[in-house]
């Protein structure tokens, strides 16, 4: 038997998913007592590489939602990917978070850790400030002007004990 899952409808359109990653309350302090207002940090993203931010702010929750969808709407980025992982290591700070831009971003498997503060907000803007620096083997190839991907010409009892495999870099 097929399951059939139910989705919600999106508020961030057809294409693109939404997480609320947190809700804030704000209060104000009036002559009539305390007014109220909300944050919400939200994560867009399409799950195929294309993810976005947002912070929006209102005096309703929903509201408040939707104008952060809008500011992530705005702020698309795209990520490479290769195979469920990023193309290669890259450290910034990072942590719980990172979890929703990654899996909005199409990203399954990777190890994040965070390093000071675990507040969303830095996290988020950590996580994706790593996301911009990932570079495509060809990104890096067009950029230096070399082919870092040799074909494996290796003679054999020929090939040197200290030298490389090829698709490996010896530091």
């Amino acid at each position: 038997m097929a399951e059939m899952r139910q989705r919600r409808e999106s508020r961030a359109g057809d294409e693109l998913e939404e997480i609320v990653v947190k809700v804030k309350r704000c209060a104000k302090v009036v002559k009539g007592g305390k007014r109220f207002s909300f944050n919400a940090l939200v994560v867009v993203g399409d799950r195929k590489g294309r993810v976005g931010w947002g912070y929006g702010k209102a005096n309703e929750v929903p509201f408040a939602v939707n104008k952060g969808i809008q500011e992530g709407k705005k702020n698309l980025i795209g990520v490479p990917i290769v195979r469920t992982t990023i193309p290669h290591e890259i450290r910034d700070k990072a942590g719980a978070a990172a979890r929703a831009v990654l899996e909005l971003a199409g990203v399954h498997n990777v190890l994040t850790k965070v390093f000071g503060s675990t507040n969303p907000i830095n996290v988020v803007k950590a996580t994706f400030s790593a996301l911009e620096r990932l570079r495509t083997i060809g990104q890096i190839e067009e950029t230096r002007g070399v082919h870092l991907r040799e074909a494996k010409v290796v003679a054999a009892g020929a090939a040197d004990a200290g030298a490389a495999p090829a698709g490996e870099v010896k530091a």
